[in-house]
């Protein structure tokens, strides 16, 4: 007979204890404690001999993974060529971003059998909204089911060779009397995929909530199950999005996708440079262009920097698609070593088309484009900035700068600015004209 007993599980990092808790002890994040049955059942099968062996590495076969292209390079991209054959993919983002647009879209241009299994959606709407994406495939098969159990009878009769979840937080698995949704559901219905999908070969790609932080709702060892984490991102005010690798077992995390949300669904962008750049006003003063490396692609973006007077004691300093603590921090560099008086000026800083920059290398931009509106000074239209600014004012190296001073030039840029050292590195002739600067002081004095 099965036995239950109560735990408090963190919803966060999966830290179970027996008694409920404010603060977890091991994320510190309050109030992610939910209380979960969990049932012991005695295992008949532990006394089972095992019919496993260990296999010397030199015998397995020098054999590459076997990938399904999906046609749309984009999504390809990321997960290194293609899908694996056998591996587990969790797609996550923002409600109403287009994740099931976008996983319908690759699906039905997959050539190989596919099964698209919906807990949230009748098949009826599945339809309705293949007809507004105009989406035809004969290879393309749906399920409406919830239990685990039954999904894995059905892809095991039918023998897909990819199947889609959508979504894994509807799912249950009929063993435990856990409700749908809580984490001991999520934790065993991903547990039984995932040791289906390895024996059989077979590819799953789970699609996932995000919780109000951003983050895929359930326990943080979900995305240690599978084996890659994708994050659809953007803002529903913009009509970019951006794929994101987090984890992949089969390829690089530094590549990213790039669509646009269109009436007949999400469309390739090929050449991110033009799209973000095509709305850019003449000229302008707060407005910067500079060239970032999104895995191992350039794109150039414009960095928009407003500065106004403060009428109250403390200044604002907004940022948007830039980190606001670095934001100070540069603030500080540029007051400290170039003599700007910002301290009592509101600051507003956006990175233009709606995509977040991690890379350091858009530093100088940052700070000329704030500095060229503190002065109401114009920065060419055809220049880029480019570097790392240090906390003693100096600008840094950056890397892949060849890849950046290509794609400027065939943009038809003519001049930019660079740090120093990078210019020690410089193989490739072009026809740029490439300024190198020592500090932020040099650099604001060159540019204005």
């Amino acid at each position: 007979m099965a036995k239950s007993r109560v735990k408090y599980i963190c919803t966060e990092c999966g830290f179970d204890t027996i008694k409920w808790v404010g603060k977890c002890p091991q994320c510190e994040n309050w109030n992610t404690f939910a209380e979960e049955i969990i049932e012991e059942v005695k295992n008949k099968r532990a006394v089972e001999k095992s019919t496993s062996e260990i296999i010397p590495l030199s015998r397995q076969p020098d054999e590459d993974e076997t990938r399904l292209e999906t046609m749309i390079s984009e999504f390809d991209r990321v997960l290194g060529g293609g899908i694996v054959a056998g591996s587990v993919i969790l797609l996550g983002g923002d409600p109403g971003i287009g994740k099931s647009t976008l996983i319908m879209q690759a699906a039905a241009k997959l050539t190989t059998k596919c099964l698209y299994v919906t807990g949230e959606e009748s098949i009826r709407q599945i339809n309705l909204r293949a007809k507004r994406l105009k989406l035809e495939s004969e290879s393309l098969h749906l399920l409406a089911e919830t239990n685990v159990d039954a999904i894995l009878r059905h892809v095991k009769k039918f023998n897909p060779e990819t199947v889609i979840i959508d979504s894994i937080q509807t799912m249950f698995h009929p063993g435990l009397d856990n409700a749908p949704g809580t984490v001991t559901q999520i934790r065993e219905s991903t547990s039984h995929i995932m040791q289906f999908a390895k024996q059989n070969g077979i590819a799953f790609v789970l699609i996932g909530h995000v919780t109000k932080e951003g983050f895929i709702a359930g326990p943080k060892v979900l995305e240690h199950m599978v084996d890659t984490v994708l994050q659809f991102e953007g803002e529903k005010s913009h009509s970019y999005r951006i794929l994101r690798a987090q984890k992949n077992r089969f390829g690089s995390t530094n590549e990213i996708g790039i669509f646009e949300m269109r009436d007949s669904g999400l469309a390739e962008v090929k050449n991110p440079s033009e799209i973000f750049l095509s709305e850019r006003e003449g000229e302008i003063s707060g407005s910067v262009i500079t060239a970032t490396i999104e895995g191992t692609r350039p794109v150039l973006l414009e960095v928009q920097a407003l500065v106004t007077s403060s009428n109250y004691g403390n200044p604002q300093r907004v940022s948007t698609g830039f980190d606001t603590k670095r934001l100070s921090i540069l603030l500080a560099v540029l007051e400290k070593r170039a003599g700007l008086h910002l301290s009592a000026q509101n600051v507003f800083l956006n990175i233009a088309g709606g995509i977040r920059i991690l890379e350091p290398a858009v530093d100088l931009a940052i700070c000329a484009s704030i500095a060229s509106s503190l002065l109401n000074k114009i920065a060419s239209t055809k220049t880029i900035v480019i570097g790392e600014v240090g906390l003693g004012g100096e600008v840094r190296s950056v890397g892949n700068i060849e890849k950046r001073i290509q794609e400027a030039e065939k943009l038809g840029f003519e001049n930019i600015y660079l740090p120093q050292n990078n210019m020690k590195n410089l193989v490739r002739k072009n026809h740029l004209s490439l300024i190198p600067v020592r500090n932020i002081s040099d650099a604001i004095e060159e540019l204005y």
